[in-house]
């Protein structure tokens, strides 16, 4: 029997209404189960995963590292000393080796560099290296974003950019390299095609999380010394303020880059904040001191670290219910979704990665 146009329109909105969503269903079957602990001669600030099925870690001015690991196999496969010669990258005025403190990286979109934040150099030249707790007027020292090869995975390029540098991102047309600088209070902006800086945004108090539109026509930083994001449009760049709540640190977009996801630090909490209109739209508690988050390709599920509750959340982005909470480690500070094998890497700052499967319960 041929049923009515109207009446199969009617029976599909009817199917929608009262049947969860495939997002929902998604995130309710699968779970964090942890595959592996690593261990070594590390001390990870963060990890950053590549489309490529590379994890790098990054090992501050405790190693002087940083560290590639297999996805697959979950081996180590290369560490990286942070230790170049100012010189042999064209900058003048330097002499010896001298060595940085690697905090977080980010991959090209290709998959070709890993760009990667130095906290602080060290080395002739160098003597006033900066703090957590500091402004422009203190005029420490500036530093430098390392650009590895992932051929070789050796150091190719350097630039020079603020002070502090933490956060890096990269536009997915490839077109700029972005460096919040803690200290110096700013945003650089490296153009891949001259190699240079092209532009320093004022961002204010303690800039920290970036993210990019998928068009790279906007990019959001989270300014971690007040209450907003700023949002930069990167052909004029022109700033709009977005009032998220106090202390936002980290920050992600949705794959259809209608919300943007950010952890407040001070109130461990997540916070999704809806574009078009402007607001926060959901809110929940994770744990104490919530840090760094990461979202699952399909972005069904965020997964953030709570620094000084030792714990890892999985919450589900349709309605913020936390769909898992587990006891990681002793101050788990990083974390990447890596997308090759629906894995979450979580960096624990006392020594050790811990790698979570996120796949189907059993």
């Amino acid at each position: 029997m041929r049923i009515p146009v109207r009446w199969a329109i009617v029976f599909g909105l009817l199917i929608q209404c009262i049947a969860p969503s495939f997002a929902d269903v998604q995130s309710e079957s699968t779970k964090l189960k942890l595959e592996k602990t690593i261990t070594g001669d590390i001390s990870p600030k963060s990890v950053q995963a590549s489309k490529t099925g590379y994890v790098s870690a990054h090992n501050m001015m405790y190693r002087h590292s940083v560290t590639i690991y297999d996805a697959n196999s979950l081996d180590l496969i290369k560490t990286i000393p942070d230790s170049v010669k100012l010189s042999d990258y064209g900058v003048s005025g330097y002499s010896g080796i001298h060595r940085g403190a690697p905090v977080e990286g980010a991959y090209s979109p290709d998959g070709k560099y890993l760009y990667v934040t130095n906290y602080a150099m060290y080395g002739k030249g160098f003597n006033r290296e900066g703090t957590d707790i500091c402004n422009p007027s203190d005029k420490y020292d500036r530093s430098f974003l390392y650009r590895i090869d992932t051929s070789n995975w050796k150091v190719s390029a350097i630039y020079r950019v603020g002070v502090v540098p933490k956060v890096v991102d990269v536009t997915p047309d490839n077109k700029y390299v972005l460096v919040t600088n803690w200290c110096s209070y700013d945003l650089s902006i490296i153009s891949t095609a001259s190699q240079k800086v092209v532009k320093t945004i004022k961002i204010g108090a303690y800039p920290r999380g970036i993210t990019v539109s998928q068009d790279s026509r906007f990019a959001y930083v989270a300014q971690m010394g007040g209450s907003v994001i700023h949002k930069i449009d990167l052909s004029t760049f022109e700033r709009e303020l977005l009032t998220v709540g106090s202390n936002p640190r980290a920050i992600v977009l949705s794959p259809d880059n209608f919300t943007l996801y950010a952890t407040l630090n001070s109130s461990g909490r997540v916070i999704a904040f809806d574009l078009a209109s402007k607001k926060v739209i959901k809110s929940v508690k994770t744990g104490s001191a919530s840090r760094s988050l990461d979202i699952a390709s399909d972005g069904t599920a965020l997964y953030v670290v709570n620094y000084t509750s030792d714990t890892v959340s999985k919450v589900r982005t349709s309605d913020f219910k936390v769909l898992q909470k587990i006891k990681a480690c002793d101050e788990p500070i990083g974390i990447t979704y890596e997308p090759l094998h629906k894995q979450v890497w979580v960096a624990c700052y006392g020594g050790a990665i811990k790698v979570f499967s996120d796949s189907l319960s059993q």
